[in-house]
């Protein structure tokens, strides 16, 4: 049994202020791994203590000392890799080759992204008329991160943070302590000063309630539900701080009927599933051009019923469970809506796969005829649940796709180049997959209407955590 009582503060792992304790699960098994202590306020007054006075010196800190401290942790972060894949697997039920190939993988390559849009980053701009822009860090900065993607999430939050010469405390999930520690042992290797890097485990409206209120917080960024999301920026606005979120998304996958059809309604399928469909920027939406549309509910049909359930501790291109119970009941309602709604059952539906009792495995799940007013295309359902509507024509693609409170990502698949930028052109996401390809590390991620504000990733995520500041030019 894992007991996880100690947090990191200060450059020390210390006893938490608070007894309260919840217990860590294994969502493949239902059982219980260890035991987390959960913080308090008062934990969150420490660390922002040890984060303030650390930033005094960590501020000024020359740019090649702190990428030289990155370069470490990025060096340790690859040989502690597999230790992180087998955590996240363990913590949140990821498939161990998932958790291998993109999960623990993530932290890595984002780091390494974000070390080339750092050395590419200059200190100081001149405008063109002749004053300087410098880039300064912000202060101290509240990180609170998702237990979806554990890792990538936090990559994207402490490395940026860091890097511009802000000092930071991570809220990670409460949900997903093994991940976050064993990132914090990587941080102490790497050398970086006391107080630079904090961590504290608890709840929302505990921790991460009292990091947003606090007043010596400069910015708060959050990745999470809309839901969430919107409580931080409550929190936070009493003190002005700086905000930033990265929510839901529904994201449309347009079909039309010229494009490889089979490849790409199947690569469709396998996308909306992967991580059980427990991604924001899944494509969970495929619409598809009328005169092609039953010929992909087939193909959809055929991948979804390939699509196998298995043992997260095997490798291979099965899914996992759902995280957690309140994640299974809430796919079940969801399913079951789409079901009362009329939507037509293809694939799936109600209960757990044969064999799969104990934990929390779903069965993959493909809706056709749904209407976009339906609740399960509407609203996101965070599980392996697919849905499939019709469309006529270009513009009626658009207006389906941008007919959601979300925008985080969208998918075109066309052989007409022309129609294809006109398409992405007009689509209110932040990030376009095409034929199949999606962008690379470095690149901005984030969305637009109720998937969030600001973007993470490369030379745009530094942007996220620095101040500008413009003076003239010296002259006597």
């Amino acid at each position: 049994m894992i007991e996880m009582n100690h947090f990191y503060i200060g450059g020390a792992w210390i006893a938490p202020q608070g007894a309260q304790t919840m217990p860590i699960l294994n969502p493949a098994t239902n059982s219980q791994i260890g035991t987390l202590t959960m913080g308090n306020a008062a934990d969150v007054d420490l660390a922002v203590a040890a984060a303030k006075t650390a930033f005094e010196t960590w501020s000024f800190t020359p740019k090649v000392e702190r990428r030289a401290l990155l370069a470490r942790l990025l060096e340790i972060s690859e040989e502690r890799e597999e230790e992180m894949a087998q955590a996240i697997t363990a913590e949140m039920g990821a498939p161990i080759t998932l958790s291998r190939e993109q999960q623990a993988a993530s932290g890595t390559g984002h780091l390494r992204a974000f070390l080339d849009a750092f050395d590419a980053m200059p200190e100081e701009e001149i405008l063109p008329n002749g004053d300087i822009v410098s880039h300064e860090p912000i202060g101290v900065c509240g990180l609170i991160t998702p237990w979806n993607w554990p890792v990538n999430q936090i990559a994207l939050k402490v490395i940026p943070a860091l890097s511009m010469g802000n000092t930071c405390v991570l809220k990670p999930s409460e949900h997903t302590p093994l991940s976050a520690r064993l990132y914090a042992e990587m941080i102490h290797e790497a050398g970086f000063p006391a107080g630079v890097f904090n961590l504290v485990f608890g709840d929302g409206p505990s921790v991460g309630s009292a990091m947003s209120r606090h007043a010596d917080v400069a910015m708060i960024s959050f990745t999470g539900s809309t839901r969430a999301g919107t409580a931080v920026t409550k929190d936070a606005a009493d003190s002005v701080k700086r905000v930033a979120l990265e929510l839901g998304g529904k994201s449309p996958n347009i079909i039309f009927a010229d494009s490889d059809l089979e490849a790409r309604v199947k690569e469709g399928v396998f996308e909306c599933f992967s991580n059980t469909g427990q991604s924001c920027n899944a494509p969970t939406r495929m619409l598809v051009e009328r005169s092609v549309y039953d010929e992909a509910v087939t193909i959809a049909a055929q991948a979804a019923q390939s699509q196998t359930v298995g043992d997260p501790l095997q490798e291979g291109d099965h899914i996992g469970p759902l995280f957690d119970r309140i994640q299974y009941d809430r796919v079940q309602v969801m399913i079951q809506k789409g079901i009362d709604e009329g939507a037509r059952l293809v694939v799936g539906g109600m209960g757990k796969p044969e064999g799969f009792e104990a934990g929390w495995f779903v069965k993959p799940t493909l809706f056709a005829d749904v209407t976009n007013d339906m609740a399960i295309a509407q609203e996101e359902i965070f599980g392996p649940v697919l849905v499939m509507i019709p469309f006529d024509t270009e513009d009626d693609a658009i207006a389906i796709a941008n007919d959601t409170p979300y925008g985080l990502d969208a998918f075109v698949s066309t052989s007409d180049e022309a129609r294809a930028l006109r398409v992405v052109r007009r689509l209110r996401a932040g990030g376009i997959h095409i034929n199949g390809r999606a962008v690379d590390y470095g690149s901005p991620f984030g969305g637009f209407k109720q998937s969030g504000n600001g973007r993470e990733g490369g030379a745009h995520g530094l942007a996220e955590f620095y101040e500008v500041k413009v003076r003239p030019p010296f002259q006597f």
